[in-house]
């Protein structure tokens, strides 16, 4: 029996980029093709229509990630438009959760960039059906051959281009689909069928008894292929002269599946967008997997724990959004009445949530001043709201100290913040001077030990064996211990409180990268209660980390350079100054193209010092790359906040809220 793919229902299409290859241009170009809107908007003039905050018209760059709804063909399709810039990956990285399928845009003079290369690979882990849309084909210095031998080297080699282009690098060029019947170029469509036909077993066995192969069952197979990901499609266009725009929009309606109409099952979401209403108090985005929603239902908040009324829910139509009486799954709305609620939250069962890649790292760390020092409480307050929003602000308020310390990925989004604070909250702030992120690792393998069984009432006996992990495992923990000699809620609070015990290290950093086993422990019938492994597990974990040692670790970014020929030489000299290193350069028509990796700490100033050795002629695209082990030395100690485990008598006052 054939397969078949599920044409009805929504999509929900993420639209994905590095900066400017042209993404919210081609956005905007969808909903006029559409008709959701009426006129074009354009990013230089700040008019775009999913850029609609103010800092975001100002600055011509997407800052958040945003949605429309538009109707192709008969077919509801979601449009998430994403920010293209490094600083605001943790929007997509939010965005990837929902998604059905993808566009990734790749300027077709710029070609594949750190953050196309960051984005596809998600995409390509999770498994979302993408089409590979290369845009800008009427720009002088356009070179798709080029463009495609990147993206088979560095994203993937199961693309098929699915358009004959015709005028490069001119102000009209065209697109036309290969798989059409009366196609033009028909020796194009016999190469196309041919590297179909690589993937697809049925179509190989009917190409090689010469059968005929009409567009409808080419249309049919291509599509199974696409939504296996076994194919990545390529198209052409130029979104700034509407050429392409018309073929991805069928392209999306003919390739991309819908979700299975699931909503009879138990009800599987997740929140992956919060914003606060004047009049409504906090609103959840959220994607429905399994279920559907009602309004006035009772919802069960799996990560929570806990179950909230929802009172109303919008869904989008067009560009705005309207009431409606409930969300089936497969769609996303805005739901209001769930107060409690943060993103990343699980609505019902997690069995059919998706597990997205990590995507988005803060490298950076400064302090936040209001110009007015009354305005200290308010300012606080508006960035835990801002926190709601992005959780990766990690935002740090020491009141001991008056301080105010919030994590970033980036300068630009200082600038933006700033913006945001004083549009939005009518707060004027200055920054500090920003630090690097370092994080701390076990320098080996080790036991760490606490028995807390005084002053009474108060019993808790824990035993780990901390180890290291590779860079990039995070945080795995194991229980080896019998529930007869610690019971099970105990030990959710062991495992709870590990994150927050290893959230400083012995040099003030996050320890990451490890495993922590618990080997041994006992509870007591009369005496333990939830927060002596609280107090427990924290002593037990720095008295590991003390007998073991940790090693520093450096955020690295990994860097693409191109400048003049002529100041080749400078940079490469720079780079090794930075601590960096690099592959061969690449000289090409009198530019100078160099890629490698380079810690994040040497080179915060680099963008500038490059402007001005290039003669503001120099590109600079980074991307996080991972952690490094570092020198004491070269790298950083962070002052502690609040009372360290290790001063055993101390913290366990401090803990019982005997000292402050």
């Amino acid at each position: 029996m054939e397969e078949e793919l599920n044409i009805k229902g929504v999509r929900n299409i993420g639209i994905l980029a590095h900066v400017d290859a042209g993404k919210t241009t081609l956005t905007e170009h969808i909903l006029y093709k559409s008709e959701v809107i009426r006129s074009l908007g354009s990013v230089d003039k700040g008019t775009a229509h999913t850029d609609s905050l103010e800092v975001e018209k100002q600055r011509g760059i997407s800052v958040k990630s945003s949605e429309a709804n538009l109707s192709w063909k008969g077919i509801d399709i979601n449009i998430i438009d994403t920010p293209g810039h490094v600083d605001f990956s943790a929007e997509v990285e939010r965005s990837l959760s929902v998604l059905d399928g993808a566009v990734i845009v790749i300027s077709a003079v710029e070609g594949v960039q750190p953050q196309t290369e960051v984005y596809f690979k998600a995409l390509k882990d999770m498994k979302v059906p993408t089409i590979i849309f290369i845009n800008k084909v009427d720009r002088v210095g356009a070179d798709i051959d080029k463009v495609l031998e990147e993206i088979n080297k560095i994203l993937t080699d199961s693309t098929l281009t699915l358009e004959f282009l015709r005028g490069q690098e001119s102000q009209n060029p065209e697109v036309e689909l290969l798989f059409k019947d009366q196609v033009k170029s028909p020796k194009y469509k016999d190469d196309f069928i041919e590297a179909m036909a690589e993937k697809d077993e049925l179509l190989l066995e009917k190409y090689l008894e010469g059968e005929d192969i009409d567009s409808k069952f080419l249309k049919e197979r291509l599509a199974l292929l696409i939504g296996k990901c076994s194919i990545y499609p390529v198209l052409y266009g130029a979104a700034m002269r509407d050429v392409g725009v018309t073929e991805l929009l069928d392209s999306l309606v003919d390739f991309i599946p819908s979700y299975e109409d699931y909503s009879k099952e138990e009800l599987s979401a997740i929140v992956f967008k919060v914003k606060r209403h004047k009049n409504l108090g906090k609103l959840a985005y959220i994607r429905l997997y399994r279920g559907k929603i009602e309004s006035r239902d009772l919802v069960y908040n799996h990560t929570k724990d806990i179950e909230e009324k929802v009172t109303q829910i919008k869904k989008l139509k067009g560009h705005k959004e309207v009431d409606c009486g409930h969300v089936l799954s497969g769609e996303i709305a805005c739901v209001s009445g769930l107060s409690k609620v943060s993103i990343g939250d699980i609505l019902g069962s997690p069995k059919r949530i998706p597990k997205t890649p990590s995507i988005a790292k803060s490298l950076l760390t400064l302090q936040v001043f209001p110009k007015l020092k009354e305005d200290y409480v308010k300012l606080v307050e508006a960035f835990q709201e801002l926190e709601e929003e992005d959780p990766l602000l990690n935002v740090q308020w020491i009141k001991e100290k008056n301080e105010l310390h919030i994590q970033i990925m980036g300068m630009i989004q200082v600038e933006i913040l700033g913006s945001i604070l004083k549009s939005r909250f009518d707060i004027e702030v200055s920054f500090g001077k920003p630090s690097v992120i370092y994080k701390e690792t076990p320098s080996g393998n080790g036991v760490g030990f606490e028995s807390y069984t005084m002053p009474k009432p108060c019993w808790a006996v824990v035993k780990f064996f901390i180890e290291p992990l590779e860079r990039g495992a995070g945080l795995v923990y194991e229980s080896n211990v019998r529930t007869e000699d610690i019971k099970v809620r105990y030990q959710r609070e062991i495992e709870s409180q590990l994150p927050v015990a290893l959230s400083q290290g012995l040099y003030g950093w996050e320890v990451i990268d490890l495993k922590v086993t618990l080997l041994a422990g006992e509870d007591h019938v009369m005496h333990s209660n939830p927060g002596d492994f609280i107090i427990a597990t924290s002593i037990g974990i720095m008295n590991g980390l003390s007998n073991i040692g940790t090693t520093l670790l450096e955020p690295i970014i990994k860097f693409r350079i191109s400048v003049p020929e002529e100041v080749g030489g400078k940079v490469l000299s720079d780079i090794i100054q930075m601590r960096g290193t690099f592959d061969s350069p690449v000289i090409s028509k009198g530019s100078f193209t160099v890629e490698g990796e380079m810690p994040a700490a040497t080179s915060l100033d680099y963008p500038i010092r490059l402007g001005i050795i290039s003669s503001g002629k120099g590109v600079i695209s980074t991307r996080f790359s991972g952690y490094s082990p570092v020198p004491l030395e070269l790298g950083e100690v962070r002052e502690r906040v609040g009372v360290n485990p290790l001063d055993r008598s101390k913290f366990i006052l401090y803990s019982r809220n005997a000292i402050k």
